[in-house]
């Protein structure tokens, strides 16, 4: 037997097939990082149109979690695909730096400030802490393969960010948004600072559910306003109810709804009134059977008479409020003015006082009878005692219901009234609402979830009593509480002093310098800014601010919990400031859930780190399955669904590995053939890659990486791995070395690749680069450097379209059905064993009559392949072939050992060796 291996053209490359992802990444991290690769990058886009992508910044405390790794995949994601777009995309990356969980560690360590430490001494602390927590959050980011400017990050506390937030802050106050209140806000305990709304989640809660009478002060006022012959007997009472007992030590009034009808109702010796549409209700809930309706009055009639407080020696006013309903209760609404929204203003249209008996550490004043010096909380259940001793009591349960918490501690927050500084909602909401419709939604209900969250916005608080934030360096009138009228020039003197020094030049700086002859009649303000207000006037501090940024942006892209967070603050600030919105697209995500979508969390154990995940599998398989999901809702993950990504991820590597290791001799422009001199099928698989390029292209620019994803690994699996790579393994291993037919295969092959890895290279940095290396010809350095491939549209087939070649896709698959049974029943060993004779209506012979039997064949890759007409429908009969079997090719042919010169091969593999010419391919 001849040895016939060294003329056949095997594949060979030094590829690898395993891809040792968590090994390989690290040495490609750093070759990029030697090599400065963003840099390149910027280089290479000189002078480009800009593609903005802000960074919204993550807190600088604790080790990442798998949400921020979809968060900073997602963003890196964008910028490559908009560079391969032709852009120039600078990226920034933003951490957020002030705020109180960084106090909350640094006082485990030190102690309160003003205690065991100094106020300056403390901040330090805290900026050195937030700088560790920086650098373990951007070594976990770069592991990532997201490409950034890590060496010039934006951090709130640079001084220069610190100087700008006040700037912001000053051409607000010019604008006259700002304003001073004395109003109910959240309030935590723990914290013991004011809380904004998105620092607020909702938690269940029990709660003494409790109906209390508030007892007339003059019975016969009453007995009048109803104006009945026959009034009742027993004291008169109107019933409210609430969850919140605490709160009645600062009732000052009750509310009703001046529209409502108000019932009197005899219940025993005594007379109750609520809402009458309550009444039923009310009653049953009472356990109360036999009752009797008096009669009826509009709440407006029953304004502005006294009530007697349950248990403090003072009267409780009756005033009308719009915001009174009948969905649950009696109709009648407690009304304390420090400790509720609606409250407060009511309390104002009546001159009620606006008086908190709780400190901020939730402990009752002292000197408040009954209840001083108790925590609110605990004092619940001494209030519902003493309310049942003094007889006010109707009736007290337990009741579970959603409670606002603290987002930091978990613990449960409460209204309570203190002198604040606000941004004003009044103008500002809707002129943020005109924005809207100018901007790009993805997914499109942002539009009507942001709509919905500006519309009943209240005003913002910005101040915190905390110690390590911006501070706000504005002064105020002893007397008046005004503004010092030289304020904003106030506060760019301070902006520059913070611009050298940082946030700690406001508190050594001498305020007499400041303000001169007035320095005794004004006050400092010693609070200092609301984290969101820092983060959210990035777009002045950073797009504005630097010199390759550009505000508005092109995108901002974070969880969707950032509607009631950076999108709205950010939004805010920027109206206020510039009059527009600061991002033209933004795009949100969901959250990581695992495989039973629930909510990963280590109580349940069902937390995966990214750390884990790449050590494991690598950076790239993490990737994958980021862009593989649809981010618009919910993302699952499971060990069995990486699994599963892994397996999607071996299927693009090795296609890789096959093209490369096809285009060992392959030099591009001295071997690549023109589209006139290709073979027919090679020429349509460039076409389809033109046409799936470009549908993976619009994919990556509407965020639909998914969907970009599916594209790429069904090109690679169905028309490339088992269809056209499959059919023309014959042809690129035994035709002769550069003959046309192999050089046809290899040209399409090239450019598939060079499409391939730039697909690929927004979500599989490591693995786009890894291939990018082993490609032939001259080259940049890394793919990342690169533009989507142009080279794909070389002209179509003369006569073969794509529906053409679908329809022989589909064909295939069909007589596959046939061989693959023929095989198991024993028939034939290996395809190439059979024969195969197709039959059929005209439309089957029409599709197939533009290729010999000779080459039908190789479609089939069979020894044999014949067509001829039939009834209608197609029919395939398979058979083994007696031929004899080509020791080089492995077809059974009948011209086998015709040439003695070249015993055990068949005539094609003869002009193939012999180089007397070379049999075309589906010509």
């Amino acid at each position: 037997m001849t040895d016939y291996k060294a003329t056949l053209n095997l594949p060979k490359t030094a590829f690898a097939m395993k891809a040792n992802l968590a090994q390989r990444e690290p040495d490609m991290l750093s070759r990029w990082q030697q090599a400065d690769l963003y840099g390149q990058r910027q280089q290479v886009r000189q002078g480009a149109q800009s593609y903005i992508l802000h960074d919204g910044p993550p807190y600088a405390n604790g080790n990442i979690h798998l949400g921020h790794a979809v968060n900073k995949t997602l963003k890196d994601i964008v910028c490559r695909a908009q560079f391969l777009n032709g852009f120039a995309t600078p990226y920034v990356p933003g951490w957020d730096c002030h705020g109180l969980p960084i106090e909350i560690n640094v006082e485990k360590k030190l102690g309160k400030p003003g205690v065991k430490v100094s106020a300056k001494e403390f901040r330090s602390a805290c900026r050195d802490y937030a700088a560790s927590q920086v650098d373990k959050q951007k070594a976990d980011f770069q592991r990532l393969g997201v490409l950034a400017e890590w060496d010039r990050p934006y951090l709130t506390m640079n001084y220069n960010f610190e100087a700008n937030t006040i700037r912001a802050l000053k051409d607000i106050i010019a604008k006259g948004y700002l304003k001073q209140g004395f109003k109910p806000i959240y309030w935590c305990f723990n914290c013991q600072s004011s809380l904004a709304e998105a620092e607020v989640e909702y938690q269940d809660k029990t709660s003494p559910s409790i109906d209390v009478k508030f007892t007339a002060v003059n019975e016969a006022e009453f007995e009048q306003k109803f104006a009945l012959p026959h009034a009742g007997h027993g004291p008169i009472s109107v019933v409210i109810w609430t969850t919140t007992p605490w709160t009645l030590p600062a009732n000052y009034a009750v509310s009703l709804h001046p529209e409502l009808d108000y019932v009197l109702v005899q219940v025993g010796e005594q007379r109750f009134i609520v809402a009458a549409a309550l009444l039923d209700s009310v009653m049953q809930r009472y356990g109360v059977e036999d009752f009797q309706a008096l009669g009826s009055v509009k709440g407006a009639q029953l304004e502005n008479l006294l009530l007697q407080h349950p248990f403090l020696e003072r009267t409780a006013l009756i005033v009308l409020g719009e915001h009174v309903t009948t969905d649950a209760g009696t109709g009648a609404v407690h009304t304390a003015p420090a400790h509720g929204e609606d409250d407060f203003r009511v309390g104002k249209q009546y001159d009620l006082p606006i008086e908190s008996p709780v400190g901020a550490n939730g402990v009752f004043n002292a000197d408040l009878p009954e209840v001083g010096g108790q925590f609110v909380f605990k004092a619940n259940a001494n209030i519902v005692e003493l309310l049942q001793q003094r007889g006010k009591l109707v009736q007290s349960v337990a009741l579970e219901h959603s409670y606002p918490h603290c987002w930091r501690h978990k613990t449960p927050v409460v209204y309570r009234a203190t002198p604040q500084w606000f941004i004003s909602m009044e103008t500002l909401a809707a002129k943020a609402m005109e924005q809207l419709p100018n901007i790009t939604w993805r997914p499109a209900w942002g539009h009507e979830r942001m709509a919905n969250m500006l519309k009943d916005r209240p005003d913002w608080c910005i101040s915190r009593q905390r110690v390590w934030g911006v501070p706000i360096p504005i002064f105020t009138h002893k007397q008046t509480n005004a503004l010092h009228p030289n304020t904003v020039e106030i506060m760019e003197t301070v902006a520059k002093h913070v611009e050298q020094t940082g946030i700690e030049a406001w508190f050594e700086m001498d305020k007499a310098q400041l303000l001169g002859d007035d320095a005794d009649d004004y006050v400092a303000c010693n609070d200092v800014l609301d984290v969101w207000f820092d983060s959210g006037c990035s777009h002045y501090t950073v797009l504005a601010a630097r010199e390759n940024l550009h505000c508005p942006a092109n995108m901002y892209l974070e969880g969707s919990d950032q509607y009631r967070g950076w999108f709205q603050s950010s939004l805010l600030t920027s109206v206020a400031i510039n009059g527009e919105s600061p991002y033209k697209e933004l795009v949100t995500h969901g959250f990581t859930v695992d495989n039973k979508g629930r909510k990963m969390s280590k109580s349940l154990g069902n937390v995966i780190a990214p750390e884990k995940i790449i050590k494991q599998y690598g950076a790239d398989i993490l990737r994958w399955w980021i862009a593989s999901a649809d981010f618009s809702g919910e993302l699952s993950l499971s060990d069995e669904i990486l699994k599963r990504n892994a397996d999607a991820y071996r299927r693009i590597r090795n296609t890789a590995r096959f093209l490369l290791s096809n285009l060992p001799d392959f030099v591009p422009g001295e071997n690549t053939l023109a589209a006139k001199d290709m073979v027919a099928i090679d020429r349509w698989i460039v076409m389809r890659a033109a046409q799936v390029q470009q549908a993976i292209i619009a994919d990556y620019n509407d965020c639909n990486f998914y969907l970009a994803m599916q594209k790429i690994h069904h090109f690679c699996s169905i028309e490339l791995g088992s269809f056209y790579l499959d059919i023309i393994k014959d042809r690129q291993y035994t035709c002769k070395t550069a003959g046309n037919a192999r050089r046809s295969a290899q040209t399409a092959m090239f450019y598939i690749l060079e499409a391939i890895v730039r697909w690929v290279a927004p979500v599989l940095c490591f693995t786009a680069d890894e291939i990018w290396q082993f490609m032939p010809g001259e080259r940049s350095s890394s793919v990342h450097l690169e533009s989507w491939f142009t080279g794909l549209d070389i002209g179509y087939a003369e006569g073969f379209d794509d529906a053409y070649w679908q329809q022989v896709l589909n064909l295939r698959n069909e007589v596959n059905k046939h061989i693959e049974a023929a095989r198991k029943a024993g028939d034939i060993g290996s395809a190439l064993d059979a024969e195969i004779l197709i039959s059929g209506s005209s439309d089957t012979l029409a599709l197939l009559g533009n290729i010999s039997n000779d080459e039908l064949r190789f479609v089939f890759i069979t020894s044999a392949a014949s067509v001829v007409p039939g009834d209608e429908g197609l029919q395939v009969a398979v058979r083994k072939s007696n031929c004899t079997k080509c020791e080089r090719c492995w077809n059974h042919r009948e011209d086998v050992d015709a040439d003695s010169t070249y015993p055990g091969i068949c005539g094609r593999c003869i002009n193939n060796i012999a180089g007397e010419g070379e049999v075309r391919l589906f010509a």
